[in-house]
């Protein structure tokens, strides 16, 4: 399966105190061990052997274009104002080369093994969505700090990393785009996608497969989850202690 990678590398409306820190306005730059954020999903990407064309999606291309490899493949465009717009944009773009893989630029712990995984058993799917359950990302990173949702059999957190496989999942996203506010207040997003699938959650009636083949059923697609076994791909860089994480990790500090 060869397909379209998307690495979204926009930055959120007015300052951010995190890339501030750093003497950048787009987090996207930050230096992740010497590197800059943004290049090393790009890279993971690229040497997965699953990729036929990159793109890379930013509110200023120019300045992220910069710092990414020379590679034919890559294409790096301005984005949308959110996230959920800047996909739809993709949806309903004519000239769009399905199936999309879509990644972010904080993901800097990504690896071709995780693409591979993620690949393999999202095969089948209309949409695919990455996550990590908690007790396989407690075992490696005790000290992590992530947002949970909790289900029948397990709590999980997201490990950017989802498979559109084609046009008709636009129902799904325009949902996601009805909730994205709450992408990091796990009930709340649970509570956009309706009161059974709140309920379900909540009193851990459902497991996370039958939570998303209902919200799918509803939607006339075929919705299901990937749970990574590997812990590494929950980890993002959005706030400092995020990024002193993954660089100990990239440098195998202990």
């Amino acid at each position: 399966m060869t397909l379209t990678a998307i690495v979204l590398a926009g930055s959120r409306p007015g300052v951010d105190p995190f890339a501030a820190q750093f003497g950048t306005d787009l987090k996207a730059l930050i230096p992740v061990a010497g590197e800059p954020m943004v290049r090393r999903p790009v890279e993971a990407l690229l040497g997965s052997g699953r990729v036929g064309r990159l793109l890379v999606l930013a509110q200023d291309p120019e300045r992220i274009g910069a710092v990414l490899p020379a590679d034919p493949r890559i294409e790096v465009k301005r984005s949308q104002a959110t996230i959920a717009a800047t996909i739809l944009a993709l949806v309903d773009d004519p000239a769009t080369q399905w199936p999309l893989l879509v990644t972010t630029a904080d993901h800097a712990l990504l690896t071709g093994d995780m693409i591979e995984e993620f690949c393999a058993r999202a095969a089948g799917f209309d949409l695919a969505i990455g996550v990590v359950e908690r007790r396989v990302l407690m075992q490696r990173l005790p000290q992590s700090d992530r947002t949970w949702i909790p289900f029948r059999g397990g709590a999980y957190t997201g490990a950017n990393l989802f498979l559109l496989a084609k046009p008709e999942v636009r129902p799904a996203i325009e949902l996601w785009r009805s909730v994205e506010q709450d992408r990091k207040k796990g009930l709340r997003l649970l509570w956009g996608f309706g009161p059974a699938i709140l309920a379900g959650a909540f009193l851990r009636l459902r497991t996370i497969d039958e939570t998303l083949a209902s919200l799918g059923k509803r939607l006339g697609l075929n919705i299901g989850a990937v749970a990574m076994s590997q812990p590494l791909a929950a980890v993002d860089v959005d706030k400092p202690a995020d990024l002193r994480l993954a660089e100990a990790i990239l440098t195998d500090e202990p």
